[in-house]
């Protein structure tokens, strides 16, 4: 033991030996590209071994890499941004480094991941929108080409460990399934390690966990467990490892959290801190916001804030009991940034621990986009939007006292996310204005950063932190990789600035587009159209009716004063320079039809087209591409063996409980519950009249259109038992299947059935 500390401590001296002569070097000189040794120059193997092949090293004295990226968090939601939210360990970051105040991301999720992963621009690497309406153009595929190599591939292939925690959006839908393929998930992405969900979203009370490649359960019998403090847990647990037994080696962490996406969920006491502190309202929030930011120095004492939008409602117009249930939402939302942060701090804790803080560069994006202006009214089910329905204030009252925990799936009011985005004009999805795409970037990296609470005023954008990675660390991203060659990043570093709060912006020109709302940026000016459609509901307007309008955003910080009518030349030389992007980058075609694209049918499915479909029962979850593509005309064909008559369990199901449906033996009686919203109202069961008999037995589900509608029946053994219907067929977007398994949010039902399953047959009809 005692030989074993000493040589890690040796070790450690080495590093931080590298580390004092480096950071004295680099704070007069600038970053220069290490110069790979080739074969013949490398040092002969300390070990002795002649033939084993040696692991890649990094440079001397490189940093450790900490990525963190917050989801739908706006501007201005942080404490140390001027926000409501307590966020100390973000603050701490902010305060122990610089932070960047004119930072862009791409307007939505999976586009900036793709951008933040690969330096290049989303659509020039299949991203242009999220990767649930991926469609059959270059620019839109959800699928990262090889030409593309991620920083977790070029620090991997640099010497690094790598590890990945939170949310992984990037995979196409089709390769999600249980048999992949697996070079577009996290570890084919470069990540050795990777802990986390697949796809826009999780439940954080009862998320579908992946380890690896791997879909695994949380604990059901925890009582307290969340999301975020499990992702803290397994980076903690993964630091600890890292420092055990390779404390030598630099290491990539890339830490992504649902959080404040939608479910808001929170534990109870974390919602109890903010009973009552948001009473007054978001547009009395709002000015306090911008005040605080104008006094710490976050916007220019000249800023201006950008109004309420017309159709956005007043506090004041509300009555009481919207008020009371809006305010009750908006605490759940910042007790969930509120706790994130804390189990964030868990990690900064750890790395202090191991000694690795000092030399661990600290990138932390605050948001992959603006918050999330969906839900005018909010929701105690994020769901029901996709149905297009809107829950009365009547219905939200009742189960308000649910907000927050396992029994609500919801979002908050829009109001709140336009008063996080202060100063800035509307919101996610928004990609010509900055409340879509202006987000906060807190750099710390103590080894190399000595001012502390700087602002940086520097135009960045989330493409610039893969080079500026690659320059700060002193690597050259390689040319191929894999026999493939790379097509040219994008983004350009902004390593300078870390010691110079002068550097002049590298970046001077950057598109925007999402959804057929876009703009282009140039040398402080900002071209961008008009928002004609109310970003709360499901967009479908036309790309090409959107007027334009112009900024000056070196004068006009919030982007208020649209001056197109000034300076028409300008105007039309933006429009030209992002029409040259658009076709350079693979934007086009625009649309905005978001629920069309929606459909299944837009892209490849992990199962072949068949007339029939059979699964077996067992651990495999099976997302909505490795399910068969169900219309309102289909059925399913359960065989079982029952042992006695009061069997139960579960027998399949898709989705969850706030959408899906579910096929199981309640007492031996079979019941099948069609409940694609959550709601009561559009919710549809079947019951059998009596319980099955011990035996061999088939129950088959049915669907049947009619009109708009559907009629679902029941039947066991070849006979009708039971039949109900609808005037509207809602489909399930979301969610997965599981055969003799319950559902993944079911936590208190059995966890298999005491009948014995054979297999389930589905058949489009």
């Amino acid at each position: 033991m005692a030989d074993s500390n000493a040589r890690k401590a040796a070790a450690r001296v080495h590093r931080l030996l590298g580390h004092t002569v480096l950071a004295a070097a680099l704070a007069t000189t600038t970053f220069a590209p290490v110069r790979a040794q080739s074969a013949a120059e490398q040092t002969p193997a300390a070990d002795g071994f002649r033939y084993f092949p040696k692991p890649a090293e990094a440079p001397a004295g490189a940093p450790n890499v900490l990525v963190v990226l917050t989801d739908d968090v706006g501007f201005s939601a942080a404490s140390g941004l001027g926000g409501p939210i307590p966020t100390p360990a973000f603050d701490s970051v902010m305060q122990n480094g610089i932070t960047y105040t004119r930072f862009h991301v791409t307007a939505m999720c999976s586009p900036t991941r793709a951008a933040l992963l690969t330096g290049r621009n989303h659509h020039a690497v299949g991203f242009g929108a999220i990767a649930n309406v991926a469609v059959d153009e270059p620019g839109y595929t959800s699928v990262i080409p090889d030409s593309a190599a991620t920083i977790g591939d070029v620090l991997k292939m640099n010497g690094y460990e790598t590890a990945f925690f939170g949310k992984n959006h990037n995979t196409p839908e089709w390769e999600t399934g249980p048999l992949g393929p697996f070079n577009h998930w996290p570890n084919g992405f470069g990540f050795d390690y990777f802990y986390g969900f697949n796809g826009p979203a999780a439940d954080q009370i009862n998320p579908e966990l992946v380890e690896n490649r791997n879909p695994i359960r949380r604990d059901p019998t925890d009582e307290t467990y969340f999301l975020d403090r499990d992702l803290a847990d397994h980076m903690v647990d993964w630091i600890h490892m890292q420092d055990s037994l390779e404390d030598d080696k630099p290491f990539l962490l890339y830490f992504a959290p649902g959080t404040m996406h939608a479910p808001q969920q929170a534990p109870r006491e974390w919602i109890e801190k903010f009973a009552g502190q948001f009473d007054e309202g978001w547009d009395v929030l709002r000015e306090q916001i911008f005040a605080r930011q104008k006094a710490m120095g976050i916007i220019p004492a000249d800023a201006e804030m950008a109004p309420r939008p017309a159709n956005m409602p007043s506090w004041d117009s509300l009555t009481d009991s919207q008020r009371n249930n809006y305010a009750r939402l908006m605490e759940v939302a910042v007790a969930q940034m509120a706790y994130m942060d804390f189990q964030f701090g868990r990690v900064l804790d750890a790395l202090r621990e191991t000694g690795e803080l000092d030399n661990t560069l600290i990138l932390y994006v605050q948001g992959d986009n603006g918050a999330a202006i969906h839900e005018l009214a909010g929701s105690m089910n994020a769901y029901e939007g996709f149905a297009q329905i809107e829950s009365t204030d009547e219905e939200l009252t009742a189960r308000i006292d649910d907000a927050g925990g396992e029994d609500s799936f919801g979002n908050y009011p829009a109001g709140w996310a336009f008063a996080l985005n202060t100063p800035f004009p509307w919101g996610k999805a928004v990609a010509s204005h900055l409340g879509g795409t202006r987000n906060a970037l807190a750099v710390s990296w103590p080894a190399r950063i000595a001012e502390r609470g700087a602002i940086r005023p520097q135009y960045t954008h989330v493409i610039d932190l893969a080079p500026t990675i690659y320059e700060a660390i002193g690597i050259t991203p390689p040319e191929v990789v894999d026999g493939v060659e790379q097509q040219p990043i994008d983004g350009v570093s902004f390593a300078e600035s870390f010691t110079d709060g002068q550097a002049p912006s590298e970046h001077t020109e950057q598109y925007y587009e999402m959804l057929g709302s876009r703009g282009f940026y140039k040398d402080g000016w900002l071209a961008a159209t008009g928002v004609t459609w109310d970003p709360w509901r499901i967009p479908d307007y036309d790309p090409a009716s959107l007027p334009w309008e112009l900024y000056n955003l070196d004068v006009d910080y919030s982007q208020v004063h649209n001056i197109a009518s000034q300076h028409p030349g300008k105007l039309a030389e933006l429009q030209a320079d992002f029409d040259a992007a658009a076709q350079r980058y693979n934007v086009y075609p625009l649309a905005s039809d978001y629920l069309a694209r929606l459909s299944p049918s837009n892209r490849p499915h992990a199962v072949e087209p068949s007339d029939s479909y059979t699964y077996y029962p067992g651990d495999a979850r099976y997302p909505i591409a490795a399910w068969p593509n169900v219309t309102p005309n289909w059925e399913a064909t359960a065989k079982l063996t029952t042992n006695s008559a009061d069997d139960s369990g579960p027998v399949f199901g898709m989705g969850m409980r706030f959408t899906g449906y579910r096929l199981a033996l309640e007492e031996g009686v079979p019941v099948f519950i069609y409940d694609p919203t959550g709601r009561e109202e559009e919710r549809m069961t079947v019951r059998a009249p009596s319980p099955l008999a011990p035996g061999d037995h088939a129950i088959t589900v049915s669907f049947t259109p009619d009109g708009n509608g559907v009629d679902l029946s029941l039947m066991v053994d070849g006979q009708p038992v039971a039949e109900a219907s609808d005037d509207r067929f809602y489909r399930v977007f979301n969610g997965a299947a599981l055969i003799g398994r319950p559902l993944i949010d079911d936590r208190t039902g059995p966890r298999t059935c005491d009948c014995t399953i054979e297999n389930i047959t589905i058949t489009p009809r």
